[in-house]
C-alpha cells in the first residue's frame, strides 16, 4: 500500500509539472501573445555587422536606422516610437542564434529585422519561432525560409525575393537577352543563397550547361578552375554567390581572356563587388531589388537622396531592401489592434499595397513580396543601365 501510495503521489506531481510548463510553441515566458508591445516598439537588429559579410551588414543596418530615425520624426507607429536594439551576428551562425535568445527573452523586442543571409535566417528560425516573435530577413533569398514541408514558417517573412525567382530572372536573360545558348556555371558550394538559385537556374535555363566549377566562401585563387574551362565553348557563365568571391572571379577570369557575359544575382549586387574587380566588371550583368538608376517610385527617389546624405554613399539594394522591412513593420503594427509580436506576425502577412524603395508589395500567403525586380548592366566596373523586370 505505501508503494502505490507513493506511486500515486509520484505520478500527481508529474500531472502538476506539466500542467504548469509552457505549452508547446508557447514563448518563453508562458505567453500565447509572445512579446508584448510597450511604451516604444521594440524592433531588434540581427545583423552581419562584421566578418564576411559586414559591408551588406553594416548597410542594411544604416538604412534602418535612416527609416527608424524618418518614422519617429513624423510620430512613430502609432504614437509610438521605434526603439533598435542592434546586434552583431558576426556572420556565424551559432552567434545568430543567440542573438535571437537574446533579443526575444531579454530585450523583449517585437520584431526581429536581419540576418541579411540565406544561412543565418536558417539558423534563426527555431528561436524566433519558440518565442513567437516575427523575422523580417531584407535579404535572404532562400526559398524555404519561408515556405517549407509544404508549411509557411509562421514568424518568417521577407522584403528580397526567394531564390525561385531570380533563378528564372536569370535564366530567361541569359538564355533571351544574351542570347546564350551554352553557359558555364560557376557557384558558391557553401552557401544555401547560391545553392538556391543554382537550382531554379537549372529548372529553367533551356540551353547547354557545358561545365559547372564550385567554389568555398573565402577562396582567393581561382585561376587553377578558370584555366580548365578557359578555352570551352560557351556563350555565357553564370556566377552564382557574393560580392567578395565574384569580384575576383570576375577579375582574375577578364584577365585571363574570359571575355564572355557573367551573370549573376543580387549576391553581387555590393559595391565591394565591382571595388574587387574594378575595370574588370564589363559586361557584367546581375538581378537586384533596386538600383538608383531604375527609381521604381517617388518613394525610391527620397530613400536616394536621403540616404545619401546622411552616408555621403548611393545606396545598394541590400539597403534599400532593409529601408523596406522597417515601413513593412510600420504598416502591419498600424493596420489594427496589435499590442503583441503574435498579432504583428498576423499583420505582416496581410501587408499590401506598401510603397517602397524596392517597388510596391504584397506579401503572398507564403510571406514572399509580389514586386518587380532590376536587371543592372556593368561596364568597366560601373553601372550603366538597369531595367525593371516584372
Amino acid at each position: 500500500m505505501k508503494k502505490i501510495a507513493i506511486l500515486g503521489l509520484s505520478v500527481l506531481g508529474l500531472v502538476l509539472l506539466v500542467a504548469c510548463g509552457s505549452a508547446p510553441g508557447a514563448s518563453q515566458s508562458g505567453s500565447d501573445k509572445g512579446n508584448t508591445i510597450g511604451k516604444t516598439v521594440k524592433i531588434g537588429v540581427n545583423m552581419e555587422l562584421s566578418g564576411a559579410y559586414a559591408a551588406p551588414g553594416n548597410a542594411e543596418k544604416n538604412a534602418i536606422q535612416l527609416a527608424t530615425d524618418e518614422i519617429n520624426a513624423k510620430g512613430g507607429i502609432g504614437g509610438k516610437q521605434i526603439e533598435l536594439v542592434v546586434k552583431d551576428n558576426k556572420t556565424d551562425n551559432g552567434e545568430v542564434a543567440t542573438v535571437v535568445s537574446n533579443l526575444t527573452n531579454n530585450d523583449k523586442v517585437a520584431a526581429i529585422i536581419g540576418p541579411m543571409s540565406s544561412g543565418g535566417t536558417l539558423a534563426a528560425t527555431p528561436n524566433v519561432t519558440k518565442a513567437q516573435v516575427p523575422l523580417i530577413t531584407p535579404t535572404g533569398t532562400n526559398d524555404s525560409l519561408t515556405y517549407k514541408n509544404d508549411k509557411v514558417q509562421p514568424y518568417i517573412f521577407r522584403t528580397i525575393f526567394p531564390d525561385a525567382f531570380q533563378g528564372k530572372v536569370i535564366a530567361n536573360y541569359t538564355e533571351k537577352s544574351l542570347n546564350a545558348k551554352k553557359v558555364l556555371v560557376y557557384y558558391d558550394n557553401s552557401s544555401d543563397y547560391a545553392r538556391g538559385i543554382l537550382k531554379t537556374f537549372k529548372a529553367n535555363y533551356k540551353g547547354t550547361i557545358v561545365d559547372t566549377l564550385s567554389y568555398q566562401a573565402g577562396d582567393k585563387d581561382f585561376q587553377a578552375a578558370l584555366t580548365k574551362v578557359k578555352n570551352k565553348s560557351f556563350d555565357a557563365i553564370a556566377l552564382i554567390g557574393y560580392y567578395a568571391e565574384g569580384g575576383l572571379i570576375t577579375k582574375q577570369a577578364r584577365e585571363m581572356g574570359i571575355t564572355q557575359p557573367i551573370v549573376g544575382g543580387d549576391g553581387i549586387s555590393d559595391p565591394t563587388y565591382t571595388a574587387l574587380a574594378g575595370n574588370a566588371a564589363t559586361n557584367v550583368h546581375y538581378v537586384a531589388g533596386f538600383s538608383t538608376k531604375a527609381p521604381f517610385n517617388e518613394t525610391t527617389k527620397k530613400f536616394i537622396d536621403a540616404y545619401q546624405k546622411a552616408y555621403n554613399e548611393e545606396p545598394s539594394a541590400f539597403a534599400a531592401c532593409a529601408y523596406d522591412a522597417v515601413y513593412m513593420i510600420k504598416q502591419a503594427a498600424e493596420s489594427g489592434k496589435v499590442e503583441n509580436s503574435v498579432a504583428l506576425a498576423n499583420a505582416l502577412g496581410k501587408v499590401k499595397g506598401l510603397v517602397g524603395a524596392t517597388g510596391t508589395i504584397d506579401i503572398d500567403k507564403h510571406h514572399n513580396p509580389v514586386k518587380s525586380a532590376v536587371m543592372v548592366k556593368l561596364e568597366d566596373g560601373k553601372e550603366v543601365a538597369a531595367e525593371i523586370v516584372k
